[in-house]
C-alpha cells in the first residue's frame, strides 16, 4: 500500500506508515474514499476494495469513459500547470433521498439499474456546464466547477448545472415510480470556496485536498437539503446572487462549523444576466473618464446615419467598462428613435449555440420572453414574408433555430453545411433589405465568450455591413481575434483605466468625503489601477465586512482595515485569465509574482533555471507573450530590461495560487541569485531579506534586515525604523545563541535610539 504522505510501499497488513508514521488510506478505485486498510468494501460507495463486488454496488468507474472528450481534452491539457496549486472553486454533491430505504425495497439488480441512470443525468448535468464529476460517492456524486477546468464564474455554472440536474431527476423520479413504485429524488448541496489541487493522472482521476471545509461544507449543504430542493451555503449565494432566485432559509448550526452559517434555497433563474445588471441595482456609479470614447461612437453614428456603414470593436480588460461604455452610448441611441438590435455572450455560453445571435433576432422579429411558439412563430413568418414573399421556402428552417418548428410543415433534411449556407442567405437578404433604408445599431457583447456558431453568423453580419447603413458595436476582451479583424471597415477603439481625475471622481461618488475615508481613496487606486469593476468590488467588499457604514457616498470607516483584500468576484476573474494561459507562459508568470511587482529579465531567468528545468532561450518568447496579452509590460530598457506586471491584482493572484512550498522555494532562488548577481548588496538588502523571509529562513533574513537598518538609517530614519523591527522579530528564529542575543540586543537599542531622534512614543518604538 503507498503512503500519500510520503510515497512509501507498505505491507498490505500496515496500518501506518512504516516511512513516516501517517496513517494509511485504502483509496477507493471507484470514488477515492480514503478507508481503513482492514475494510473489505468501501465505505464510500460500497464497491469491494479486494476485487470482488458487493451486491447491487455501482462498478468502479473510469473517468475516461463518462467524460466527454472535448472536456477530457481540456483537462488533459492544463493538469500539469494546475497541479499544486491552491484554486477557487464551487463544490457540488448531490445524492438519493433516503437510498438506503429504496435500496432495502428494490431488487439489487433493479436498484443498480436505477442507480445507473441516475448517474447518467447528474453526469450530462455537470458535464454540459464543464463542470468535472471527481467522486462517485455511492448514492450521489462529488462536482468541481473552477478547476480543472478555468472559469470566472464557477459559481454561476454550478447553479445552473444544479437547477438542470432538478428538473431532469424531477422527470425521472416519474418514471420510477410508474416502474417500480417508490418515490425517487434528488438532493443537492453547493458551496464555494479554497482547495487545493492534487496530482491528476492520465486516467483523469484527481486528487483534491479541501481547505477552509470547502468540500466538507458543500456535503453538509447537501444533507440539510430536502428532496427535489438544492442547498447553497452563504458563500455561494453571495457570488451569484440576483442571477439566481434564492430563498434564504436563515443562519444554520452546521456540524464542524463553529459560527452558524447562512443557508439558502435555490429556486430558479433570476435577473441579472450581466455584471452591468448587478451594478444598476446597486445604483450606477456616476459615468465617468471617458467622454473621448463616447466622442468617437458618436462619430461613427454620425458617419452610419450619413450612409456609411460602420463597426467598430471596444476592447478592454475585464471590468475596466466595456458594457457601462456601450450602454449609456445605446440610452442616447435610443433617445433619438433609432432602431437597436442587441445580443450578449455569457461566461457559460459556448457551450450553447447560438445563443447571443438568437437574442439579437429576437429582437429583429419582436418575439418576447413569454411568447408561445405558435405567435413566435407568427411573428417570423409575418416579418419575413413582408419583407420578400420567397422567405417562405426557409421558414422550417428558421423555425427550427428558435426551437420552435411547424408541426405541419417540418424542416427539410439537408447536409448541415447546407442549412448553415441557407440560414447565412437569410441573414445575408434581411440585412440587405432594400425596403429598410435606415440606420439600425446592432450592439453584440462580450465576442469571447461567443459560440463558434454565433462567430460565424457574426463573419456574415461583418462582410455584409458595406451595404447598409448600420452601426455594429462589439466589445470584447484582448484574447478575441477573429479574421475580419483585418477588414477596411473595421475600427478598433482600445479602453483604457480610467485616469487619476477620473478615479478620484467615481470613489468620492463611492465614498463620499467624510474624514475617516479621507486615505481610503489612495489605497483603493493602488491596488485596482483605475479598473472601475475592481473599485466597485473592493468598496463594496469593505461595507460587507464592516468596515464601512453607511451608504454610498456618505460612509464612515468604523473599524481599521490592515490590508485590502482582493473580492472573491475580482480573484474570480484574474484567475480564470491565468488559468487560460499556455502552460510555459503560466509558469513564468507565477514565478515572476513572487519575485516582486517590478522584475529584471536576467533575474527571472537564474531563478526558473533554479526552481525548475525551464529552458532559458524560451524565456523572451515567454516574456513577449504575457506582455502581448497584456499581463506584463516593459519597465525599463537600460541598464537591463525589466518588466512590471500591468495589474498589481494580477501578481498577487498568480502569487497565491502558489503552494506554500512552491512559494518558499521561489523567494529561497531570488535570494541567492540576488546574493550573487553582486552589485550595490546594500541598496538591495531590504529586498533580499524580505524574500529570505518568504522563504521562512529566519537567520539570513535577520542578517539582511541589519545591513538594509544600518544603510537606510543614513537617509530615511523612518525606514530604518522598520527594518529594525524586523531584526527584533525574526531575531528569536536565529539558532546560535550569541548571534541571536546580540542581534535582539542591537535592534532593541537601535530602535530606542532612532525612535528618541525622531520624538517617537514608546508604543511606535
Amino acid at each position: 500500500m503507498t503512503c500519500d504522505a510520503c510515497g512509501h510501499e507498505n505491507p498490505a497488513a500496515n496500518r501506518f506508515c512504516g516511512g513516516c508514521g501517517a496513517a494509511l488510506a485504502n483509496s477507493c478505485p471507484a470514488c477515492a474514499h480514503p478507508n481503513p486498510p482492514d475494510h473489505r468494501f468501501c465505505g464510500g460507495c460500497g464497491v469491494s476494495l479486494s476485487g470482488t463486488e458487493s451486491p447491487g454496488a455501482p462498478p468502479a468507474r473510469d473517468p475516461r469513459a463518462y467524460t466527454p472528450k472535448h472536456l477530457a481534452d481540456k483537462i488533459l491539457q492544463s493538469k500539469s500547470a494546475l497541479e499544486g496549486e491552491r484554486k477557487r472553486v464551487t463544490v457540488l454533491f448531490a445524492d438519493v433521498k433516503g437510498s438506503m430505504d429504496l435500496a432495502e425495497q428494490l431488487d439489487p439488480e433493479a436498484w443498480h439499474r436505477v442507480l445507473e441512470r441516475f448517474f447518467e443525468i447528474l453526469a450530462e448535468g455537470v458535464h454540459r456546464f464543464e463542470g468535472t464529476v471527481n467522486q462517485y460517492t455511492g448514492d450521489g456524486i462529488m462536482a468541481l466547477f473552477g478547476a480543472p477546468i478555468a472559469h470566472e464564474d464557477h459559481a454561476h455554472r454550478a447553479c445552473y448545472a444544479a437547477l438542470q440536474l432538478r428538473d431532469a431527476v424531477r422527470e425521472y423520479a416519474n418514471e420510477v415510480r410508474a416502474q417500480h413504485g417508490v418515490p425517487f429524488g434528488v438532493r443537492i448541496g453547493i458551496n464555494s470556496g479554497e482547495v487545493v489541487v492534487g496530482k491528476i493522472g492520465d486516467d483523469l482521476r484527481m486528487d483534491y485536498t479541501a481547505q477552509g471545509h470547502t468540500v466538507g461544507l458543500a456535503q453538509r449543504m447537501e444533507a440539510l437539503a430536502e428532496s427535489g430542493h438544492v442547498c447553497l451555503s452563504e458563500h455561494t449565494a453571495r457570488l451569484v446572487e440576483g442571477y439566481f432566485e434564492l430563498q434564504d432559509l436563515g443562519p444554520t448550526k452546521v456540524k464542524g462549523v463553529e459560527d452558524p452559517v447562512g443557508l439558502f434555497d435555490l429556486e430558479g433563474v433570476g435577473a441579472f444576466r450581466t455584471r452591468l445588471d448587478r451594478s444598476r441595482s446597486r445604483g450606477l456609479s456616476t459615468f465617468v473618464g471617458r467622454d473621448r470614447d463616447m466622442e468617437a461612437l458618436e462619430q461613427a453614428l454620425e458617419r452610419a446615419l450619413g450612409g456609411t456603414a460602420q463597426v467598430v470593436g471596444v476592447m478592454a480588460d475585464a471590468g475596466t467598462g466595456k458594457s457601462r461604455l456601450c450602454a449609456e452610448f445605446i440610452e442616447g441611441v435610443r433617445a433619438r428613435g433609432i432602431p437597436i438590435l442587441e445580443g450578449r455572450g455569457v461566461a457559460h455560453g459556448k457551450s450553447i449555440p447560438m445563443l447571443p445571435m438568437l437574442e439579437l433576432w429576437r429582437d429583429f422579429y419582436g418575439i418576447e420572453e413569454g411568447d408561445d411558439p405558435v405567435a413566435t412563430r407568427a411573428k417570423i413568418a409575418g416579418r419575413l414574408l413582408l419583407m420578400d414573399e420567397s422567405f417562405r421556402e426557409v421558414l422550417p428552417i428558421v423555425f427550427d433555430v428558435f426551437g420552435v418548428p411547424d408541426p405541419a410543415n417540418p424542416s427539410p433534411v439537408i447536409d448541415p453545411e447546407q442549412r448553415q449556407k441557407r440560414l447565412h442567405g437569410v441573414v445575408k437578404r434581411i440585412l440587405h433589405d432594400p425596403g429598410y433604408g435606415g440606420t439600425r445599431v446592432l450592439l453584440l457583447e462580450d465576442l469571447h465568450w461567443f459560440d463558434g456558431a454565433s462567430d460565424s453568423f457574426l463573419q456574415t453580419i461583418v462582410e455584409s455591413a458595406p451595404a447598409t447603413r448600420d452601426l455594429l458595436l462589439l466589445n470584447f476582451r484582448p484574447e478575441y481575434q477573429a479574421p475580419w479583424m483585418q477588414r477596411s471597415n473595421y475600427r478598433q477603439l482600445p479602453l483604457q483605466p480610467l485616469g487619476a481625475e477620473a478615479i478620484r471622481a467615481l470613489l468620492r461618488d463611492q465614498l463620499g468625503e467624510d474624514p475617516s475615508v479621507a486615505s481610503l481613496p489612495e489605497s483603493i487606486h493602488e491596488r485596482t489601477k483605475g479598473n472601475p469593476f475592481f473599485i466597485e468590488e473592493v468598496v463594496q467588499s469593505l461595507v460587507e465586512r464592516g468596515h464601512l457604514t453607511g451608504q454610498r457616498g456618505a460612509y464612515r470607516l468604523t473599524t481599521p482595515i490592515d490590508a485590502l483584500e482582493v473580492p472573491a468576484s475580482v480573484q474570480a476573474v484574474l484567475a480564470a485569465r491565468i488559468d487560460r494561459l499556455p502552460e510555459r507562459e503560466k509558469h513564468v508568470l507565477q514565478t515572476a509574482a513572487v519575485i516582486g511587482k517590478t522584475f529584471p529579465e536576467p533575474l527571472l531567468g537564474r531563478v526558473l533555471r533554479r526552481v525548475s528545468k525551464f529552458d532559458e532561450t524560451a524565456l523572451g518568447e515567454a516574456l513577449s507573450a504575457l506582455s502581448a496579452a497584456e499581463f506584463l509590460h516593459e519597465a525599463a530598457l537600460y541598464p537591463q530590461l525589466e518588466y512590471s506586471f500591468k495589474h498589481p491584482l494580477t501578481q498577487e493572484v498568480a502569487q497565491g495560487s502558489q503552494l506554500r512550498e512552491r512559494r518558499i522555494a521561489v523567494h529561497a532562488a531570488v535570494a541567492e541569485a540576488m546574493e550573487e548577481a553582486g552589485g550595490n548588496l546594500d541598496e538591495k538588502a531590504a529586498e533580499i531579506a524580505q524574500h529570505w523571509a518568504g522563504a521562512e529562513e529566519p537567520e539570513p533574513a535577520t542578517r539582511w534586515y541589519r545591513r538594509a537598518a544600518n544603510w537606510a538609517g543614513l537617509s530615511d530614519p523612518r525606514e530604518g525604523l522598520r527594518h529594525w523591527r524586523r531584526v527584533r522579530e525574526l531575531a528569536p528564529g536565529v539558532r546560535q545563541e550569541t548571534e541571536r542575543n546580540e542581534l535582539v540586543l542591537e535592534a532593541c537599542v537601535q530602535l530606542f535610539s532612532l525612535g528618541w531622534r525622531m520624538g517617537g512614543s514608546e508604543s511606535e518604538i
